[in-house]
């Protein structure tokens, strides 16, 4: 899935350990199959990874003292600019439906003056202490707040650009065709940065599936950009909506472009119905996106990957006026995604990782991407024997490595020194 990127110019500067100029190398780990391993580094990419690996002179070399090697993390959906990170406790007593939680958190972020940017940014920093390094946001874009939450996100792309590969999406929260003007904003919203378009129960919120479809997937073509729709929209009407969509990828060669967050629909449909749109989504390289929730129907993990669909994970917000829990530890939504699903053995914990690492940076177009020569180097290291136990015993990172700089060292931010 292209991802296009607006350039843009740091804001601050990281306390990040520099790595990105001068060889070096990580010594005695192992990965998840247990094969001890080196990996060496140069210009922030994995130069080479195996046994017993050559030290060149002056070479500065950290051991790794046994501990176990991972890709950074991939964090599919979260909503940055909503968060209230770091803040005092917010106190939620907001009504019981979807339209309630739009309209409450509107009302409080335009009384609070709620800073997206910096908010974000205290976020950002936090997914990356804890081994996250490519993030997927979704920023809303709002008739009230207008550009306003998407500047600040910007800022913090802007501001660890150099460490964390952050895409945004332009989000329409309170729906497309209820409040004149949203489209326009997308469009200023695309033009402005935002990597993708975001969308939200065309049906169920917007009330006419087929001309706010025809709007998204409009947008979408005039920039050239990718979609990511939140399809809440349960049983035979989410059906509805998923169809129509998956007819407009197809007759505008949309293929690998789109994401479709949530999907309840899937987990409620008879297994019939459902596996025949489960096959036009994998026929159209449509993927999916979980968060996983305990009590809403999700697509079939496993049956996705028996019919190639892609479904990856999130955790949707975090600490905001929606929900009081999410985490920035993707072990700990992989821990999550495994419990939703049953996911007991060491081998069915490895789907859940591969929900937060490899087929999500497929899922959300992440390139350069594993444990391997010339992707970049985003490493964690955490001691544990087993993938299954970094999963559910979320030891403290050792080590955080993004983009070939050491971002973070036994749960704290690294902080620039000499050397490496």
């Amino acid at each position: 899935m292209p991802i296009a990127r607006a350039a843009v110019k740091p804001l601050m500067t990281t306390t990040a350990t520099h790595h990105t100029t001068n060889a070096w190398i990580i010594t005695n780990v192992h990965q998840a199959d247990g094969a001890r391993v080196d990996v060496s580094i140069a210009a922030g990419r994995i130069a080479t990874i195996g046994p017993d690996l050559p030290r060149e002179p002056g070479m500065a070399i950290e051991d790794g003292a046994g501990a176990l090697l991972l890709p950074g993390f991939v964090e599919g959906h979260t909503h940055l600019d909503k968060t209230h990170w770091g803040m005092s406790w917010y106190r939620n007593e907001v009504g019981p439906k979807l339209t309630d939680r739009i309209e409450n958190e509107r009302r409080w972020r335009a009384q609070s003056g709620h800073d997206a940017g910096a908010q974000s940014l205290a976020l950002a920093r936090a997914f990356l202490l804890a081994g996250t390094t490519r993030l997927r946001t979704h920023v809303d874009i709002d008739t009230d707040a207008g550009l306003r939450h998407l500047e600040g996100v910007l800022a913090t792309r802007a501001a660890l650009s150099d460490l964390l590969d952050l895409q945004i999406v332009a989000f329409p929260q309170s729906g497309l065709l209820g409040r004149p003007g949203t489209d326009a904003l997308l469009d200023r919203a695309l033009s402005a940065g935002a990597d993708v378009l975001g969308a939200l129960d065309p049906a169920l919120i917007d009330g006419d599936p087929v001309a706010s479809l025809d709007v998204t997937f409009g947008l979408a073509q005039r920039h050239q950009k990718p979609i990511d729709i939140h399809l809440h929209e349960p049983g035979e009407i989410g059906a509805f909506t998923l169809g129509l969509l998956l007819d407009r990828v197809a007759a505008l060669g949309m293929q690998g472009q789109v994401v479709v967050s949530h999907a309840f629909c899937l987990g409620a449909l008879p297994e019939r119905e459902r596996d025949a749109l489960l096959a036009r989504v994998a026929d159209l390289r449509v993927a999916l996106l979980t968060t996983a929730p305990s009590s809403t129907p999700v697509p079939p993990l496993k049956t996705c990957i028996e019919t190639g669909v892609t479904l990856f994970g999130g955790n949707d917000g975090i600490r905001d006026t929606w929900t009081p829990y999410g985490s920035p530890d993707m072990l700990e939504r992989a821990m999550l995604i495994a419990m939703r699903y049953g996911l007991r053995r060491d081998d069915e914990l490895a789907l859940a990782f591969d929900c937060v690492s490899s087929t999500a940076a497929r899922g959300c177009g992440f390139t350069q991407y594993g444990l391997q020569p010339g992707a970049r180097a985003d490493l964690v290291l955490l001691d544990a024997d087993t993938l299954a136990q970094a999963i559910v015993a979320r030891p403290p990172r050792k080590l955080v490595v993004a983009n070939g700089r050491i971002v973070a060292r036994n749960g704290a931010h690294a902080q620039h020194r000499n050397g490496h």
